[in-house]
Order: C-alpha cells, then sequence, then structure tokens
C-alpha cells in the first residue's frame, strides 16, 4: 500500500538524537550529532550540516540504542542558517529501527 504523494510509510513526526557519519562533497569524511524532523519504515527526515548529495550513501547511527543502518540520500533541501533538510532512505524497510509506537500502515512490527 502506497500513501499519498507517493509514501511507503506513514511519516511520524519526532525527535530522534541520531549519529551520521559519511563523505561530505570534495572533503574528508565526516561524522556529524543531529536529529529527526520525521521518521518512517522506510527512512527519516534529519536536519544536516554536512554537504552531501542525492544517491550518497551515508551511515545511520540511533544515539537511543547504537543501531546502525546504511541509508541513500534521497532528498536535500536549501540550507537555512547552516543546516539542511536532508531526507535518508533505507535499503530495505527497517521499522524496528525507530523508538515510536508503530503504526499500523508500517505493517508487522
Amino acid at each position: 500500500m502506497r500513501l499519498g504523494e507517493g509514501r511507503r510509510s506513514e511519516r511520524v513526526l519526532v525527535d530522534v538524537p541520531v549519529l551520521i557519519r559519511g563523505r561530505s562533497i570534495g572533503e574528508s569524511g565526516f561524522q556529524e550529532e543531529t536529529f529527526t524532523v520525521t521518521v518512517s519504515a522506510h527512512g527519516a527526515m534529519v536536519m544536516l550540516a554536512a554537504n552531501v548529495a542525492i544517491g550518497q550513501t551515508i551511515t545511520l547511527i540511533s544515539l537511543k540504542n547504537s543501531a546502525e543502518r546504511d541509508c541513500r540520500i534521497a532528498y536535500k533541501g536549501p540550507n537555512h542558517a547552516g543546516l539542511a533538510k536532508v531526507g535518508l532512505e533505507f535499503s530495505e524497510p527497517s521499522p524496528e529501527f525507530w523508538p515510536v509506537d508503530v503504526p499500523a500502515s508500517w505493517g508487522p512490527a
């Protein structure tokens, strides 16, 4: 089932502390502590200062439980006050990654 606007799973508005590791465009590796704006079974929207590109792979680490997932940058918005909204997509659905009550649209927990 797909939700509106091409969504595969419902977004949940939640601030989860995360660590992101990757490579900045034209720069060396980075590690940045940040937070989620929304999460879903398929990924998250985070605020990020690092200069990343759509299609790039990064590692997302939950600071709540140290779980790690490789993600693809699926969206990058314009910078505001040094941060950009960055959409991250898991390689496969991972609803158990997030410390939230799983919405029914995410399927069995």
